[in-house]
């Protein structure tokens, strides 16, 4: 891996660590709860009912957070995401976030 790709690594897993950090820990059971709205999308399950919209379930909670909070915020653009995600508090994307990441997925190699 080249230099600059290996430090933009590093510093992208420094700042999700540092999001985390701030973030605190979600409720999966109220993440649960908030999840409903997401389903049409997303599926109660977190894989993707549509083609353009991504599988969540088994994302690391920090990625979650973090993506959440700049579609919340703007920083991140989707015109579906960024008007979904707008009324969302702190905890309510921490919960999500903890549901989502506490899926199970199993990957299989291609046989």
């Amino acid at each position: 891996m080249a230099p600059a790709r290996l430090i933009a690594g590093l510093l992208c897993g420094l700042a999700v660590a540092v999001v985390s950090t701030e973030a605190g820990a979600g409720d999966a059971k109220a993440g649960r709860k908030a999840a409903i709205a997401c389903q049409t999308c997303h599926g109660l399950d977190g894989v993707s009912k549509l083609p353009e919209a991504p599988n969540l379930s088994g994302q690391v909670e920090p990625y979650l957070v973090k993506a959440l909070t700049e579609y919340r915020d703007s920083v991140r653009r989707n015109e579906i995401m960024n008007v979904v995600a707008k009324p969302l508090s702190d905890a309510e994307i921490a919960d999500l976030a903890a549901y989502y990441a506490a899926i199970q997925v199993d990957v299989l190699p291609p046989g």
